[in-house]
């Protein structure tokens, strides 16, 4: 086939790599244009365009892609599909009608469930059982195209963001080949989606992750997986933030008097971790980062900080 590639970070790679390897023809990539990076806010290209680059395949980089002039030009590749994974713009009608078997959308997760920003972490933060790909031919809709293809993935026990993303973005490079090759050969028969059952996922910001120490040691467990690596859950200890990057749940601790303690109290002060008291449950933390230092296990952040047992978190 012939491919027009629209996308933009990390998890939009693998599928264009899958693409090209899979022996289809890319004309051309479409991504975000270039963005200023650091102090000196030099221009750095998108991890899709690098891709692309390093291929010798052609890239355009609208600032907006309902432009008409875009549109025009992206009608002269002759496409005779688009693959959409993680593009960041929403497309006109124009486009998504433009190919003759349409705009093939990679999305993370089992729609109807979690169609919007950040199903990946979510799914994590909601504690599912499972995750996965659809492929869908999309529509004007947010994520509300009929389902082409479906691949379910196991989460395990200590699945975080991060880890998801990865295996995520390898299952949906290879669904996506095999939805290729299905709407070639016509073996595809489109699925609508049940609106009813749909859920949608708004946008992480830094903010989500502060941690409310009345809430379960459970859902603030998952929330420290779902946000490791970004945008990460926090705290704060003595007017400084402290990133909690690992933690295990204990329903009870038998040296403490529960009625004795408050949400967000440290509760014991070990050799090598720490327990926070939660609205429910116990937060055994294991691995920390305090506001201008490196990543560390509990015990070694125990050995350079003086804590103890009654400080309260979160002030």
């Amino acid at each position: 086939m012939r491919v027009v590639f629209m996308g933009t970070p990390d998890f939009a790679v693998g599928t264009l790599k899958a693409i090209i390897e899979a022996g289809h023809d890319v004309a051309a990539v479409v991504t975000q244009p270039d963005k200023p990076r650091g102090r000196s806010k030099s221009l750095v290209f998108s991890p899709v365009k690098e891709e692309a680059v390093a291929h010798g395949i052609t890239v355009l980089q609208p600032e907006r892609a309902r432009d008409e002039a875009f549109v025009e030009e992206l009608r002269t590749y002759n496409a005779d599909v688009i693959v959409v994974v993680a593009f960041g713009q929403l497309l006109p009608a124009s486009i998504i009608n433009m190919p003759r078997f349409g705009c093939i959308n990679v999305h993370a997760s089992l729609l109807p469930k979690y169609r919007g920003a950040s199903p990946i972490q979510w799914a994590v933060i909601d504690g599912c059982e499972y995750s996965g790909v659809t492929t869908m031919k999309m529509d004007e809709g947010l994520d509300t195209g009929d389902i082409l293809m479906v691949e379910k993935v196991k989460l395990a026990a200590k699945e975080t963001g991060g880890s998801l993303f990865d295996r995520l973005s390898d299952v949906g490079a290879q669904l996506l080949v095999k939805t290729l090759e299905g709407l070639e050969a016509g073996t595809i028969t489109p699925v609508k989606q049940d609106d009813s059952e749909s859920t949608y996922v708004k946008m992480l910001h830094k903010s989500f992750g502060k941690m409310d120490f009345n809430k379960s040691a459970a859902e603030l467990e998952r929330l420290i997986r779902g946000l490791n690596p970004w945008p990460s859950a926090f705290t704060y200890i003595d007017g400084k933030m402290l990133k909690i990057w690992d933690a295990d749940v204990a329903d009870n601790i038998s040296e403490v008097q529960t009625e004795e303690v408050k949400p967000g109290q440290v509760v014991t002060v070990g050799k090598n971790t720490f327990t926070i008291a939660c609205g429910q449950g116990y937060l055994v933390v294991n691995e920390v980062q305090l506001e201008g230092k490196k990543r560390m296990d509990s015990g070694s952040f125990l050995r350079g900080n003086q804590l103890e047992a009654g400080v309260m978190l979160g002030e």
